[in-house]
């Protein structure tokens, strides 16, 4: 069967072209029988919508970018994962780029992606990213952004994000219960919002449980890599030989200290407690598997997508972008690397 176009629909059933179109997309202004009878005759003659006409009229491309810190990275890959699925299900076709946790890359990437005439941009923050004028200046000049994961309050738009500081107070907390009595944190760079919820979490839960802060059980992890939680486990043991608990920034920090007790003959959970964040795929792959915070990355897409999409059809309808905050939440995922915890005291 041959296709046809919306002229010759339009012609076939003796109405106008705008009707067509608006039965096409299931406006609700257009009657039921009129749908029926011009969804039947696209159907039957393999319409398609001419998608360059499409964008000329509207001005639209139904394209959006994605910039991520990192490519090669579980958390981000299932964020790009749940956009791309639910950008396909409107027609929106996905860039993705990553500004390798560099300022400078941040700005030149989303410059790209702006040149390239797209309708709009979900982001993530570097960690080098302190100054914010580069992200207003496209908002202010009309582009719909969503910020997600590493966010700052200080740009007006909206986010979708976890509560980092409740996340690790219930990383801590699980420590505790399970009988932890001196637990060191290996946080992360210092500049990103989330390394200080992450410990502010931490030193609240220690707090909460009456337990002492003390300052030489924090550990810096500058690149977040198993290598860094491999030595830093080194460094932890040789300065606090009686630790009994670790709350790792990040799951690959964790099974690199994991993989060092392991080496060194301290036993898991038995003598020390290991709990990481994310709930990377390979947390559950390691001996013994490691207790962490699952952080629903494929949920985050999704939703920071689907808020994209609001501002997108704002601006088309001339409405004001929204700038609401999505908080998904998180859990504790408990494994081999904590002891059970303990029963309360009666």
């Amino acid at each position: 069967m041959s296709k046809i176009t919306l002229k010759e629909i339009s012609k076939i059933l003796g109405i106008s072209t705008s009707t067509v179109s608006k039965a096409l997309k299931n406006y609700s202004d257009i009657n039921v029988d009129t749908k029926i009878r011009v969804q039947e005759l696209a159907k039957k003659h393999n319409y398609t919508p001419n998608a360059f006409a499409q964008s000329l009229r509207s001005r639209e491309t139904k394209i959006i970018g994605i910039l991520v810190p990192e490519l090669v990275h579980h958390f981000f890959s299932s964020i790009i994962d749940g956009a791309i699925n639910e950008a396909e299900k409107h027609g929106y076709l996905v860039i993705v780029l990553q500004s390798h946790e560099s300022y400078e890359d941040e700005i030149k990437q989303l410059k790209l992606l702006v040149d390239k005439n797209i309708d709009g941009i979900m982001l993530s923050l570097s960690d080098k990213t302190v100054k914010y004028d580069h992200i207003r200046t496209i908002i202010n000049e009309g582009m719909p952004v969503v910020l997600f994961d590493k966010i700052t309050h200080l740009i007006d738009c909206p986010k979708v994000i976890i509560d980092d500081r409740k996340a690790a107070f219930s990383a801590t907390e699980h420590l505790i219960k399970t009988g932890c009595k001196k637990i060191a944190h290996i946080t992360g760079p210092l500049k990103p919002k989330t390394t200080i919820d992450r410990f502010m979490g931490y030193k609240i839960a220690l707090e909460t449980y009456n337990m002492p802060f003390n300052k030489t059980l924090i550990y810096t992890s500058e690149n977040l890599s198993f290598e860094d939680g491999y030595n830093l486990a080194g460094q932890i043991m040789a300065e606090h030989p009686d630790i009994d608990g670790i709350f790792a920034f990040i799951d690959p920090v964790a099974i690199g200290v994991l993989k060092r007790l392991k080496e060194d003959k301290i036993k898991v959970p038995k003598q020390v407690s290991i709990i990481g964040f994310s709930n990377w795929f390979m947390s559950r792959t390691t001996s013994p598997a490691l207790t962490t915070i699952d952080q629903p990355g494929y949920q985050i897409g999704r939703n920071a997508f689907q808020l994209l999409l609001k501002n997108l059809n704002h601006k088309r309808e001339g409405k004001p972008f929204t700038s609401e905050t999505v908080e998904i939440p998180t859990s504790v995922i408990i494994r081999q690397s904590t002891r059970a915890i303990m029963a309360p005291v009666i």
